[in-house]
Order: structure tokens, then sequence, then C-alpha cells
């Protein structure tokens, strides 16, 4: 990476989410929507999505086709909490009567205060390249600098993707991913709306970073937005996605997707940070193919929300390929679940794959790390490293480390470990004689726990993961 690159990086998230320094978004209030469509999942439910969306016949049939994926596939049994959501209940399309606006002056007076609220256009001004941002089912602002437009980058959201460049959406929309890997893959690609679309031309860097952020505006609502990344030749960029919601009576739903292509020596970085309130259900699915000598780097900070699934994916198809994946996910409170991981798929010769994961449970909250690498035969010389690294600050909390390796080819090097900490008493009290309370305490000695993994971060990514930590541990708890 260059000096101009490295140096971009070092300021990159500079008040990118102001989370944790601004007011919280409060409760949820009502909003003006234009079209709401709930029911039982089925046929004539996807059938009014697509015509409220105007889509082309190419999209509906895939809808379509997604519909009866999931109706064949069985529920995971492994996921733990997912089973309480009842899919029926929640509204599956939910349009704000908003039109969509290229400048914070063009929201409406209520939205345009909750991004503020959360620092979206003070960051944009100042360190993004690019900004769209979902709320409910659709995109209402998408702002693209000059950066991107000169460097012929096609940056939009992901439903006007679909009408100006159909040929390149249909030669990789849910071919990274692909709609019958799982019953909830199926679910989002029948449901999918919003999001964002990002083309990189061969050999472009683009220094700055582009950003997604995710706004769910009500309860017992669902939000499917998709990601689609396509890197071409020796191209560059760092994109980065959050999520908020108010604090909720009732739960919502969050099924995203992004599908990384990273062509021969692409390089993409892909940042979460991802602080949800403490009603959401949160499913992300995360997949991304390396050709030849390409890279991408997953860092997942998983703060909020009442369950998260979530387990980046790299597919390294091509010789030389590379990726690294950092995960941090707290589950802090009764009921709370993080079940987060990675996977990494050896396909071809001399790849290498680093994890590394933190996972902190508290309050009663339940930690796991699921994972799995898997070294293809023909993958020779493949490298990879796992450690897993858990912390229990409490007697009611739980955490588990889950990893799978599958090792078919005999020249590969695939090494895992695994550590579990409990946190003292006797720690809490030395801090509490000192006068730090509780709940400070608790976020110190987590940040310490996490240190190690941010070290090879930008600062100001490492100070906002920090904040959001803290906050989690306040009073406050998380804002979204």
């Amino acid at each position: 990476m260059g000096e101009p690159v490295r140096v971009a990086r070092e300021r990159e998230l500079r008040e990118v989410i102001e989370l944790s320094e601004g007011s919280v978004l409060g409760r949820v209030m009502p909003y003006p929507k234009e079209v709401e469509i709930r029911g039982r999942i089925s046929r004539d439910l996807i059938e009014e999505i697509s015509r409220s969306k105007g889509e082309p016949e190419w999209m509906r049939l895939l809808r379509l086709r997604a519909l009866e994926t999931f109706e064949k596939l069985p529920a995971p049994n492994w996921l733990e909490g997912v089973e309480s959501v009842d899919l029926d209940e929640i509204a599956a399309y939910v349009r704000p009567k908003v039109e969509a606006a290229e400048s914070w002056d063009q929201l409406p007076d209520w939205l345009r205060d909750a991004y503020a609220k959360l620092g979206l256009p003070e960051a944009e001004a100042k360190v993004l390249s690019g900004l769209t941002a979902v709320f409910d089912s659709e995109n209402v602002i998408t702002r693209v600098k000059e950066e991107l437009k000169k460097k012929n980058v096609v940056f939009l959201s992901m439903d006007e993707a679909v009408k100006r460049y159909p040929d390149l959406v249909k030669e990789y929309f849910g071919r990274v991913f692909p709609m019958a890997d799982h019953k909830f893959a199926a679910l989002h690609y029948a449901l999918w709306s919003g999001g964002a679309f990002v083309y990189l031309p061969p050999g472009t860097k683009v220094i700055n970073p582009v950003e997604a952020f995710f706004l769910i505006g009500g309860e017992m609502e669902g939000q499917f937005e998709h990601t689609l990344i396509v890197a071409d030749e020796g191209s560059y960029m760092h994109f980065i996605e959050g999520c908020a919601a108010p604090v909720l009576k009732k739960f919502s739903f969050h099924d995203g997707m992004v599908e990384i292509y990273a062509k021969r020596r692409s390089e993409v970085h892909f940042t979460t940070i991802q602080n949800w309130s403490g009603s959401i259900v949160n499913f992300n699915n995360k997949r991304a193919i390396a050709e030849e000598e390409a890279s991408v780097e997953w860092v997942e900070g998983s703060i909020g929300s009442r369950i998260t699934l979530t387990y980046p994916t790299t597919v390294l198809k091509g010789p030389g390929a590379r990726t690294k994946n950092i995960s941090i996910g707290i589950a802090n409170g009764p009921g709370k679940i993080k079940d987060v991981g990675a996977k990494a798929i050896h396909a071809a010769p001399n790849t290498r794959s680093l994890i590394i994961s933190k996972s902190i449970s508290s309050g009663g909250g339940i930690a796991t790390y699921r994972g799995l690498v898997k070294v293809l035969r023909g993958a020779t010389n493949s490298l990879s490293h796992v450690q897993c690294d858990s912390l229990i600050l409490d007697k009611e909390s739980r955490a588990y480390t889950l990893p799978r390796n599958e090792v078919d080819e005999p020249t590969a090097e695939v090494t895992h470990e695994a550590t579990v900490g409990r946190l003292g008493e006797d720690q809490l009290f030395y801090l509490a004689s000192r006068g730090v309370k509780e709940g400070e305490a608790k976020a110190m000695i987590v940040s310490g726990f996490i240190r190690d993994v941010l070290r090879g971060l930008p600062l100001e990514t490492v100070s906002i993961l920090l904040k959001v930590i803290e906050l989690e541990f306040s009073e406050l708890g998380s804002v979204g």
C-alpha cells in the first residue's frame, strides 16, 4: 500500500460514526410512511414489493426463485434465539415518505435531525468520498464526491444499480453468496431492498473511505439491504457500514447481505461498527471471493443488538490470495446473544488467512465464536492461523468457542489457539476502591482485553470502538 493510502487510513474514520459523543436517538417516534407491506411471506407479498419498487422482470423472477428456495430450506437448528422471530409479524417492506436526496438540506427535518445526532453530515463532509444512507427499506440520501466521479467509480444505491447497470449487476448479484446457502439467505433475496453498489475500475485507488449507514425507524420491521462491491484488477478501497435504531419496545429484524468480488491484485477493507439498539435481531450475511493475489480484510465491531449472528467469509479462489478477519463481539445483558465468527476457504495454492476473535460476555449474556477454516486439496502451501479469546465478566454469563478445521491438503499448515478468562471480584473491588464505577471498570477491562487486536487499525477506528464499548457498559446502553 502506498504512502497516500496509508495516511488516509490513519484518518479515515474520524467522526464517521459519532454514536457515543452526541445525543442518543432516544425512543421510537412516529414518522410518515408512504408504503408498508406486511403479512405472511408469500408469492403475493413478493409480487407486491417488486411492483411497488418498479423493478425489471429479471429481478422479480429472482425474488420468486428465492421464495421457493426459502420455503424448501429447513430453519437452522443451531442458531439460538432466532426461532423466537415470527417473520409473518414483521413489515417486510417500509418506504418512508421521503424523496431520495443528494444533499442533507433536502431531507425532512425529522430525518435530518436523526442523522445529525449520529454525526453523519459532519463525517461525510470531512473524511468520506461517498455516503449512502438507508432508512427502513429505501436509500434516502446518496452523496458522491469528486474523487469518485473523476475516477469513474460507480457508487449508487443497489436499487438504482439494478436499473442503470443491469448487465453488471446480473454478473455478480447472488454469485458470491448464493440464495441456497441457508434459509435466511433465501429470505434476504426474496425481500431485499436498499443498500449500496460499488464498482472500482482497474487500477483505481480510492483514498478516502465510502460508507453506507442503515437506520431502522420503527418496531416490528424488517430491513434487508444488499451491498455489492466489485473491485476490478489492482484497485483499492475501504468500505464502512454503520447501523442504528431507536429504543424499541418490540423487536425488529435485520437480514442484510454483503457480497465482495475482489479481482486480481485488488484490495478491499470492509469495516462494520454495529451498535443496534437492544431489541434488534441481527442476521448479517457477508462473503467475499478473492482472486489471484487479492486481499480482503474484515473488521467486525459487534456491540449492540439483542441477538447478532454474523460470520464474514472469504473464498480464496486465486493463488496468493489472502484474508484477515478481526471480530469483536460483546454480549452484555440477560438474553443478549453474540454468535459471531469467520470462515476462510482456501481453494488455491499459497493462500493465507488470519482470523482473530475477541468475545466478551457480561450481565448474563452469551458470546460464541463459530468459525471454519477449510483447505481444499490442491491448495498447496496454504497457511491459516485462528486465535479466539473470550472474556467472561461475571458468573451469570457464558462463552463458547466452536472452531472447525477441514484440511484436505497435506502441505497446508493450519494452527489454532484459544483462551478463556474470567473477571475476578478482586479486580472490580480494586477499581471501586479507586472511585471507578462498575460500568466504567468493565469498559476499561474490556478495552484492555481487545487492545492488542486494534494495534494494526487506524487510530480513529480504535477511538470509536472504545467509545462505543464505553457507552455499552454505561447506564445508557446501545443507541443504534
